[in-house]
């Protein structure tokens, strides 16, 4: 077993000398298959923001798979961020949003290096809030510093709440009626499935490798990832994937009787009863306000009554993923997989135990596999013992510590933001995470349980897992290669 170590000195050293670069007047103007984009330049980096991939799913395409964009005249400005998906801000979130929410939200935004030649890798990134916050607009989700590395950045917005995922009787029947792929309840799902298939028939235009795109995601966005693994109607849209404490990739299965109960409870908290004939109609024209209805990640869960159910199994796009995993019916990519080192539930719980147990899974059916935790602490933050909590590892894996800290980011801090995000866009670019001056990260294998660690005193570790013994003794059956708990 290597034991290599990445010192902040090392890492700092990988930093790509863009300052000197100057803005310019505007990025290229592409053509994509809905009509002309320009967007602009800075540092070298070229963007496109705020570019429609779906219609408005607002009056009568609330609640129905997001349809084709339609295409516009002349040029589309594309410099600034669309609105994020409507929902009620969480005041203390890891990621403020930049806009506005709105429920005319399906909207995508590019980084690319402006003078980038050959195909480029593509990362697209899919935020977590719980799936009811969240967005593709924080700064700190900005994909620029990604692609001075040599990638082309990708992030979009999905339905969120219940505009998200939402179900009720009549909503059902009219699905079942209504044509297409008969799938209910999952819009948001179909909004990141509707985006993939965008990058997938308009990224080389940009300059991107529709064949080598890598789907990443944290919290939400990481269950959203283990959803797309196992997903049949994503097969063929991403090569690598990326899961950022996403759980041990189980989806409870849940009858859509029960889903559609829930829905039927917000109706009649808005006057509108179950057996009301135009009790669609009516939802589909309640304000958006009304809709969202105050839902946020402090309350989601906290009423007698559900009213909100978000993501379930509906056996078509989101199948029940324990199953598959377990037997190995997922798309077999590489995949990069963990948590932080004081995630959501300590060192036994669904975060961090999930990550390795997962982990194991994907490998012990062939799938390559690089597993690490994040354990380290921005200096400014760092209280003893404490640990890295839940999404601090986001801004490291994007390069964004400066923007996320400001004046407060020291040189340790920015070091591990470029060593990881180096990590990050080796695996983008050959499904293996590995490059020149970095400590060997090892492929995961059960029997050996080694991790690389990004420590609290600021460098790469390589090594067992030194938590795998307790994790081990907290489970009812501990994990073997290829095993699910």
């Amino acid at each position: 077993m290597l034991h290599r170590s990445l010192s902040p000195l090392l890492a700092m050293s990988l930093i790509v000398a863009a300052s000197g670069a100057t803005a310019s007047p505007g990025a290229p103007v592409i053509a994509i298959d809905t009509g002309k984009v320009a967007g602009s330049t800075d540092a070298g980096i070229a963007s496109w923001k705020g570019i429609p991939f779906a219609a408005p799913p607002v009056g009568t395409l609330r609640w129905r798979p997001p349809a084709p964009a339609k295409p516009w005249p002349g040029v589309r400005q594309a410099t600034a961020y669309a609105a994020d998906c409507m929902q009620v801000p969480f005041p203390s979130d890891a990621a403020p949003l930049g806009t506005t929410p709105s429920e005319d939200c399906l909207y995508l935004n590019v980084w690319k290096p402006a003078d980038a030649k050959d195909k480029l890798p593509v990362i697209v990134w899919i935020y977590g809030g719980g799936f009811v916050n969240g967005g593709a607009s924080p700064p700190t989700y900005s994909g620029a510093e990604l692609a001075k590395q040599g990638a082309l950045v990708v992030s979009f917005n999905y339905r969120i709440g219940r505009f998200g995922f939402f179900a009720h009787p009549q909503l059902t029947r009219e699905t079942g009626t209504s044509g297409g792929k008969g799938v209910v309840g999952n819009y948001g799902f179909m909004d990141q499935i509707a985006a993939l298939e965008w990058v997938k028939r308009n990224v080389a235009a940009f300059g991107g490798d529709p064949a080598n795109v890598t789907i990443a995601g944290e919290s939400a966005g990481g269950i959203s990832v283990n959803t797309l693994l196992t997903s049949p109607m994503s097969k063929g849209l991403f090569a690598k994937a990326v899961v950022m404490s996403g759980g041990d990739g189980g989806t409870a299965a849940t009858p859509l009787a029960d889903i559609e109960r829930i829905g039927v409870n917000f109706a009649a908290e808005k006057g509108i009863a179950a057996d009301d004939p135009k009790a669609l109609e009516k939802l589909r024209a309640l304000p958006a306000d009304t809709i969202a209805d105050g839902l946020n990640l402090a309350n989601f869960m906290q009423r007698d009554k559900p009213t909100y159910h978000g993501p379930y199994v509906d056996g078509k796009l989101a199948i029940d993923s324990r199953a598959a995993f377990a037997e190995g019916r997922m798309h077999k990519v590489p995949v990069m997989i963990g948590a932080t080192s004081a995630d959501i539930g300590g060192k036994t719980g669904y975060m961090v135990a999930g990550a390795r147990s997962l982990a194991g899974t994907l490998a012990g059916h062939g799938a390559p596999v690089y597993a690490y935790r994040f354990s380290y602490v921005h200096q400014a933050n760092e209280k003893p013992g404490a640990g890295a909590g839940h999404a601090t590892d986001i801004p490291f894996f994007f390069d964004t510590v400066a923007i996320k800290y400001g004046a407060q980011a020291t040189a340790r801090d920015l070091g591990m933001g470029k060593a990881m995000s180096t990590y990050m866009v080796n695996f983008a670019k050959r499904g293996d995470p590995n490059g020149a001056g970095l400590p060997v990260w090892e492929r995961y294998a059960r029997a050996a349980d080694a991790i690389m660690d990004f420590t609290a005193n600021g460098t790469a570790v390589m090594g067992k897992d030194a938590w795998g013994a307790d994790i081990d003794a907290a489970s009812p059956t501990p994990a073997k290669a290829g095993e699910r708990r």
